[in-house]
């Protein structure tokens, strides 16, 4: 195993700075849905919110170190770090880092904007769309289950 030297590891800006985050995101609601967590997951200043934020950004850790370099991985497939420029440390920083605020940022418009959104109108496409563009991470999480992409365990789409 070769440890990185640099920064970069030859990605885009949008698949380290967007994919990862989501990808990291992703797995944290991955990580809150096997745990069985529901109500520590409503975006507030409780401390079993936050409790709850940390276990999944340690899980998003352990996750994208097993993508990077476990034995079902992007190593073990040979696709990164065989060569130099393949070896960064951004995705070992970014996905979790960012994954944790994205799943904030997510929670907290699913909360003060979704929420009021779906008390306001009554059509369901425009309920799922809204759902899709400000929670992409757990789209992304509801598909990797089989679930529809607006599927939430409390509150079903329709009334």
């Amino acid at each position: 195993m070769h440890i990185p030297r640099d920064w970069d590891d030859g990605d885009s800006v949008a698949v380290n700075y967007v994919g990862h985050p989501i990808h990291g995101a992703a797995a944290g609601y991955l990580y809150r849905d096997a745990a069985g967590v529901r109500g520590s997951s409503r975006f507030g200043l409780s401390p079993s919110y936050w409790a709850t934020m940390g276990k999944s950004t340690a899980f998003i850790g352990v996750y994208s170190l097993q993508f990077e370099f476990g034995p079902l991985s992007e190593a073990s497939i040979g696709n990164v770090g065989r060569h130099p420029a393949t070896r960064g440390w951004v995705d070992h920083v970014v996905t979790p880092v960012m994954g944790f605020a994205l799943m904030a940022a997510e929670d907290a418009l699913d909360r003060y904007f979704v929420l009021w959104f779906e008390d306001h109108v009554d059509n369901r496409p425009a309920r799922a769309t809204v759902r899709l563009l400000f929670n992409p991470a757990r789209l992304m999480a509801n598909l990797a289950q089989g679930r529809s992409p607006w599927y939430r365990p409390d509150r079903p789409l329709g009334r």
